[in-house]
């Protein structure tokens, strides 16, 4: 099928500048905002890891920058889910993940569902 070119939308080239995001800072700073402003409780510890929970308990975040554990891992982010009426699943990112990345899918994780 043929779609003629001005039926097709237009491509959108961010400049570069623009996404700076792309390389991670290395910062939990976007992640914990959201958390936050969702209501979840965030302890943080003296080595500097942050511990979340969804206020429901189904939902762990765990932002790891000093955990041996993780870093042997290759990690620094750890999600764990334990839903009502499934299997358990964690799912983990490395640090080079840029902390946007992982608000992004965090936000999609905990959206509300369409019904």
């Amino acid at each position: 099928m043929n779609t003629p070119g001005t039926l097709l939308p237009a491509p959108v080239r961010p400049i570069a500048e623009e996404r700076n995001w792309l390389s991670s800072d290395h910062c939990a700073e976007s992640v914990l905002s959201l958390l936050g402003g969702l209501g979840w409780a965030t302890v943080d510890t003296p080595e500097a890891n942050m511990h979340c929970t969804s206020p429901d308990g189904r939902v762990y975040v765990g932002w790891l920058p000093e955990d041996p554990g993780a870093w042997r891992r290759g990690i620094v982010w750890r999600v764990q889910v334990r839903p009502d009426h499934a299997d358990a699943w964690t799912q983990e990112f490395g640090l080079h993940t840029p902390s946007e990345a992982i608000a992004g899918f965090l936000a999609a994780l905990v959206a509300d569902p369409i019904h």
